[in-house]
């Protein structure tokens, strides 16, 4: 199937998405406070190339090479995230004026090349200060992120129309707080709860603080979401995969659609009584104008006892006999499709924009140039995935590539690439891959 651009309509929005601590760097720069991640990657010996992440893209000083590529590339819609530290350098107030100018300067040069900004008010990078405080396992970081809101809204609100406020809580929730994978490094189930419904209550009320300071904004939040399968069709298979799905797909959305927790599908998520306030099933609830999903792959689940809590084990993609990325994730497009299918049927979901979707894949440099065969095909099949349920009535209105440029991968490293771009982390150079200029060529089709 060949599809244009124009076979999603005129108001349908492209984009490419980026992180700021994946490509930003100058760690302490202009009066930067640290993040968790410039800790998490400093002590934890295990991430490759940890080095790296105090430059990561050179994003910050020098972010015009990368606009001018986004506008060569006819990409229209850019999605990146504000650094908490570098506005608020303790967390909380005063706030840091050179990380306003920077962020000032950067969406007024996208608009300069008519790229529509869509800014994440947080993508992981949780002041240091207020993780010595408990970060998201201290009930007061919905203040603080209230407040933080606040300021953003307030400096920036003028420009920017579309935001969104979190991205994937499960995962820097369950990374961070219950499997220390990711920073702050931290483990346990009542870390995990505390982090879930702290970020879920503080969601929520950022999304108040926008509709107070921004009445005309165009407000969402992101989620990652995996299609879920279970290994066989037997009972015990079937419900370990229904209780996975439960914690990666519904326990972080249905709260704030009003829906409480679905603690009869997980009962495990009744122990959040234990700290929640009274009001806090009517506070998590906010009306969205839009949900993000970010799509990536599929999990084969099958009945665990070893496994504590859930009773469920995710069988990798490399015991399947099947394609998978250098993530260790399966290429399943029709993933796409089942998502979006999926969470159209929820009633208070308005409308839903694919925020990620994209793939880490060796690639291959003959004479200056990228190939990267994989990823483009990724990228096509998945985009025509999209199609065929939007074509089904689904209200799904955008797409954004993860990623622009090769960057910091997380507890990865440099290792696995995301980007339409190659970056060369030790000289900065950057080389549009195959798969950009294909996606470029399809933007202006």
């Amino acid at each position: 199937m060949r599809l244009n651009r124009s076979d999603f309509g005129e108001n349908f929005h492209w984009g490419v998405s980026t992180a700021a601590f994946q490509i930003e760097g100058a760690h302490d720069a202009d009066g930067k406070g640290s993040s968790i991640w410039d800790e998490f990657t400093t002590s934890n010996k295990n991430i490759k190339d940890a080095h790296f992440s105090r430059t990561a893209c050179d994003f910050y000083s020098n972010p015009n090479r990368d606009i001018d590529l986004i506008n060569q590339m006819n990409i229209p819609n850019y999605r990146f995230s504000l650094s908490w530290p570098r506005i608020y350098p303790s967390g909380t107030r005063p706030v840091n004026p050179k990380g306003i100018a920077f962020y000032d300067r950067l969406i007024d040069s996208l608009l300069e090349k008519n790229i529509d900004p869509w800014v994440t008010l947080y993508h992981w990078d949780l002041p240091l200060e207020l993780e010595m405080k408990g970060g998201w396992t201290n009930r007061d970081i919905v203040n603080w992120f209230s407040d933080y809101a606040a300021i953003c809204a307030r400096h920036f609100g003028d420009r920017v129309k579309n935001w969104m406020v979190m991205n994937e809580p499960s995962v820097f929730t369950g990374g961070g707080y219950f499997l220390g994978i990711h920073a702050p490094g931290k483990r346990g189930l009542t870390n995990f709860l505390k982090a879930m419904h702290h970020a879920t209550l503080a969601t929520a009320s950022a999304g108040t603080v926008f509709r107070k300071e921004l009445p005309g904004a165009n407000i969402g939040t992101t989620f990652s979401c995996t299609h879920i399968e279970p290994n066989s069709q037997i009972r015990r298979d079937i419900l370990a995969a229904e209780r996975v799905d439960t914690l990666l797909n519904r326990a972080f959305i249905e709260p704030l659609l009003g829906l409480g927790y679905p603690t009869d599908d997980l009962p495990i998520l009744n122990k959040i009584n234990a700290f929640a306030h009274p009001d806090d099933a009517k506070n998590m609830a906010f009306d969205f104008d839009f949900i993000g999903l970010q799509c990536y792959t599929r999990e084969i689940v099958k009945h665990s006892l070893f496994t504590p809590y859930m009773k469920a084990k995710l069988i990798p993609a490399a015991k399947r006999n099947v394609s998978f990325t250098e993530m260790g994730w399966e290429v399943f497009p029709d993933s796409m499709y089942r998502l979006l299918k999926k969470f159209s049927s929820y009633e208070n979901i308005p409308r839903i924009i694919v925020t990620e979707n994209g793939a880490a894949f060796q690639d291959v440099i003959v004479n200056g140039k990228i190939y990267d065969f994989d990823r483009e095909r990724y990228i096509k099949d998945h985009i025509e995935q999209l199609h065929r349920a939007k074509t089904e009535g689904v209200d799904v209105n955008g797409y954004f590539v993860w990623t622009l440029t090769d960057n910091f991968e997380w507890a990865e490293g440099c290792r696995p690439k995301f980007g339409l771009v190659h970056v060369d982390f030790e000289t900065q150079r950057r080389i549009v891959k195959n798969s950009g200029h294909w996606y470029a060529d399809f933007l202006s089709r």
